[in-house]
Order: structure tokens, then sequence, then C-alpha cells
């Protein structure tokens, strides 16, 4: 067996860790709306005082901004 010296140490102590977490959770909450705003009728959008030309420019952000 060969001993690489890798310490394991909980992800809870490590701060970069969480924040990147965060980070990730930030981007996939972006993703999952912009999916459902896709799938709006027009008449969900018009109650939302959008237009479909709205939720396009919204749906093509890049999902990290």
């Amino acid at each position: 067996m060969i001993a690489l010296g890798i310490g394991v140490t909980p992800l809870g102590r490590l701060p970069h860790w969480s924040k990147l977490a965060v980070l990730f959770a930030e981007w996939w909450r972006r993703v999952q709306s912009r999916y459902e705003l896709e799938r709006l009728s027009e008449r969900d959008l018009a109650d939302m005082r959008l237009t479909r030309l709205d939720a396009l420019d919204e749906m093509q952000k890049p999902w990290e901004a």
C-alpha cells in the first residue's frame, strides 16, 4: 500500500468549500428558474407582465451571471 500523505479534512472546516457550494447552489437556482420560465404559457407570462421576448432575453443570459 502506498501512503500519499493526503489528509482528510471535513468540508465544514474549509470556508472556501462552503463558498463554492453557495456559488453552485445559486447557479443551479438560476438554471432551474430559467427552465421554469421557458415552460410558462403566454397567459402565465402576461399575469407576470412579461412577454415571450422578455422570457427569451432572460433565458439567454449566461448561467453564471
